[in-house]
């Protein structure tokens, strides 16, 4: 008797040993064609074979007929100009060099990039009138320092430090190695501090805008602030973009939205009064792993078919195939766990493929909402792409050291994500900011 009991306790330890390698191997497996992972987080030594869920239409690579291209033409009022003299000697023995050039049609320009300080001088001046009251000219609003940044400079610091994320050390020696300007990081945080104050009227109009929307798209990422966790959430759609930050990542952070919003089944955002479609993108994703995992893989594989066709045609995707595919696929059984000492209960672990077809079956309007409403993209793209400037930016410095720091970022970053969909200069829009003509993004 003893021994049965002993050979299954050695089964069940077998069992559990083997789930958990199964696990292990599962998790080792995952990249970014199979996890909601950005390329670069791959690491190089194990590069995921390219695996396009989109059909070829057939078009070879490269440009195609009708692109613009960004070829470099010719200016016509070039700074200099110059006539390249004849040389050598003429057949006959004369010298080329005293024979008058006449200057030819054909032009060839070279574009080069001169940087330089242009510093302007403000001096005051006194007078004395006929009545012989003595009077004084004043500085003009803005210039209230002895040395101070203009416009164009704070304006390019800006620009470097939020928009090309580079480090503020890093920014200060590259203004002191091209223009001999010599800034300190404290002076290049407060300048983004006073591009945030200056637009922070227009970030909160934009952020209204977004609100009455009819689509939008969310979603969140970890920021370190003060050495502590914070939220960077992003409400964005086609045209405008908004940032906030956020102790923490559910409900008391979620803007209140009434259209149809799309993200990437975050729990949270199950809550909003509002529509919900959730990124078919994302459990593309997972199908895939569990096709690489599972023994059955005939329905997920048919389901990424199912979920590609109804992307390209949507009109002919049927929601009862759907359903189909999630009755062939039934839930697998559960990951064995160790049993709970008596009167313990003990949560059962289930496998990633149960998790995905009971959300799939519970959310299956959310997961269908681009079939019903074609204002509804398939993905949730849009908002990845707005998200993933921050991520560059917790690559470059880390994080913030304080609260200030990062709703400053979230304001700028608002402002010039709005600005660049439309392809407005960036660059120019941050000069007329400290100029006090703060730029107002389309919020049609």
């Amino acid at each position: 008797m003893q021994g049965c009991a002993l050979g299954w306790q050695i089964k069940r330890q077998i069992a559990e040993l083997l789930a958990r390698i199964q696990v292990l191997e599962a998790r080792l497996a995952k990249d970014s064609h199979n996890l909601s992972k950005p390329h670069a987080s791959d690491p190089p030594f194990k590069q995921p074979p390219p695996r396009s869920l989109c059909q070829s239409k057939g078009r070879k690579r490269g440009g195609q007929k009708g692109h613009p291209g960004a070829t470099r033409a010719l200016v016509h009022d070039p700074q200099h100009t110059v006539v390249v003299p004849l040389a050598g000697r003429c057949a006959c023995g004369r010298g080329l060099s005293g024979i008058a050039v006449e200057k030819l049609p054909e032009r060839r320009q070279v574009p080069d990039l001169v940087v330089r300080r242009a510093v302007t001088e403000y001096r005051t001046g006194a007078g004395v009138c006929a009545c012989g009251q003595r009077h004084r000219s004043a500085f003009p609003d803005g210039v209230d320092a002895p040395v101070q940044c203009g416009p164009g400079l704070a304006a390019l610091a800006v620009c470097l430090t939020h928009e090309q994320h580079l480090p503020y050390q890093r920014t200060a020696e590259l203004f002191q190695a091209l223009a001999g300007i010599a800034l300190s990081p404290a002076t290049l945080s407060a300048m983004g501090r006073e591009a945030a104050a200056r637009l922070t009227a227009p970030v909160a109009a934009l952020g209204q805008a977004l609100l009455e929307q009819a689509v939008a798209h969310a979603d969140e990422t970890g920021l370190r602030v003060g050495g502590a966790l914070a939220w960077l959430h992003v409400l964005c759609s086609a045209t405008l973009t908004f940032y906030a930050v956020h102790a923490k990542r559910g409900r008391e952070a979620l803007a209140a939205f009434r259209g149809i919003l799309v993200h990437d089944h975050w729990s949270a955002y199950a809550s909003y009064p509002c529509q919900l479609a959730l990124c078919p993108a994302h459990h593309l994703r997972e199908l895939i792993a569990v096709a690489e995992t599972s023994p059955r893989r005939a329905w997920p594989t048919a389901l990424i078919a199912l979920l590609c066709e109804a992307n390209d045609a949507a009109s002919m995707a049927r929601a009862a195939g759907f359903n189909a595919l999630l009755a062939a696929g039934a839930p697998p059984a559960a990951t064995p766990r160790r049993h709970a000492p008596p009167g313990r209960r003990q949560r059962v672990k289930h496998s990633p493929a149960y998790n995905l077809i009971s959300r799939l079956h519970e959310h299956r309007d959310e997961v269908l909402r681009f079939l019903t409403d074609l204002t509804v993209p398939f993905d949730n793209n849009q908002a990845e792409r707005d998200i993933r400037r921050r991520k560059l930016k917790q690559k470059v410095s880390g994080g913030f050291r304080c609260e200030d720091g990062a709703h400053a970022f979230a304001i700028i970053r608002s402002c010039l994500s709005t600005l660049r969909k439309p392809s407005i200069d960036t660059y120019q829009a941050l000069v007329l900011t400290f100029q006090g003509n703060q730029p107002m993004p389309r919020l049609a």
